[in-house]
């Protein structure tokens, strides 16, 4: 198993997020194979045993994306294990994943949201402008937690007013920041600078001990100011990617230009959003529409 994440890590390139998962998500099928089983290498285990770990899994109603995500690890697994030669066939091939409810992407709305950052009072303190500067980076540029979390001072490039982030896959691409995002960013560092000295971190944004952020930490400032602006459960980080792709199709954007914005790899991906845009006029069509 150890092999298959360095494999993962080093040559496949995933994300540590998908990594931690595929940590978590092996590990409990190994916990379910000793304990049910008593079988203590999952390179044993047959098409009917993983079955039957997927099915206690949609038993304790699971979801059905996370159920995926555990199936998508073991095919993972299982390919690594028989391109290794440890197995000499796939049990993989045999398993079928459940269908996926298809779900449109949670957002805020446009101007509840932005007459909150142009209007909310942020402490004029490192905690108050580093929570303000979280918040302009997720929403103004549509960034990735992790990518948020990996901004080094040196990818910030404020004469040219662009940050380098590296991506999935460790690509890296370059996003335009407004002139906002610009102003929070001075502000922050000058903040910064008065705590901390001379800027010793090699992460731009950073905790009050001047640790790098994390998850967790995100989270829970995102959720805290979302919170005033909406009563939606959607309040993770992630909502602001999606409220920045929506907002930008929404007042005209080009969809590629979306893309490439995002980081996505394919169109694909990015094609997700039109759905909420073809909403929105549908809802505008019955207004007003005669026929409607």
């Amino acid at each position: 198993m150890e092999l298959f994440f360095k494999y993962l890590e080093y040559e496949k390139r995933y994300s540590p997020h998908t990594l931690t998962s595929y940590h978590t998500d092996l590990g409990q099928f190994a916990q379910y194979l000793q304990d049910t089983y008593q079988i203590t290498d999952p390179a044993e285990a047959d098409h009917t045993i993983i079955r039957s770990w997927i099915l206690t899994l949609v038993h304790k109603n699971l979801e059905a994306r996370s159920v995926n995500r555990k199936i998508a690890c073991l095919r993972s697994y299982y390919k690594f294990l028989l391109g290794q030669q440890r197995i000499s066939a796939n049990p993989m091939l045999r398993i079928k994943a459940p269908k996926v409810s298809k779900k449109l992407p949670a957002f805020v709305p446009e101007e509840p949201f932005n007459h909150f950052l142009d209007s909310f009072t942020f402490e004029d303190t490192f905690e108050g402008q580093r929570d303000r500067l979280i918040l302009e980076f997720l929403y103004g540029t549509g960034m990735r937690l992790a990518e948020l979390i990996g901004i080094g001072h040196e990818d910030v490039d404020l004469h040219a007013k662009t940050v380098r982030v590296l991506g999935k896959g460790n690509k890296v691409r370059i996003i335009p920041l407004n002139d906002t995002l610009v102003a929070a960013i001075r502000q922050y560092l000058e903040h910064k600078k008065s705590l901390f000295g001379n800027n010793n971190s090699e992460r731009l944004l950073v905790t009050n001990k001047e640790r790098p952020l994390y998850p967790k930490f995100v989270y829970r400032v995102a959720k805290k100011y979302i919170s005033l602006v909406t009563t939606s459960e959607h309040n993770s980080p992630h909502v602001l990617r999606h409220s920045f792709a929506t907002h930008l199709l929404n007042n005209g954007a080009d969809l590629n230009a979306i893309k490439d914005l995002l980081g996505h790899a394919s169109l694909a991906a990015t094609q997700v959003y039109t759905h909420n845009s073809i909403e929105k006029l549908k809802s505008i069509f019955e207004k007003a529409h005669p026929k409607a």
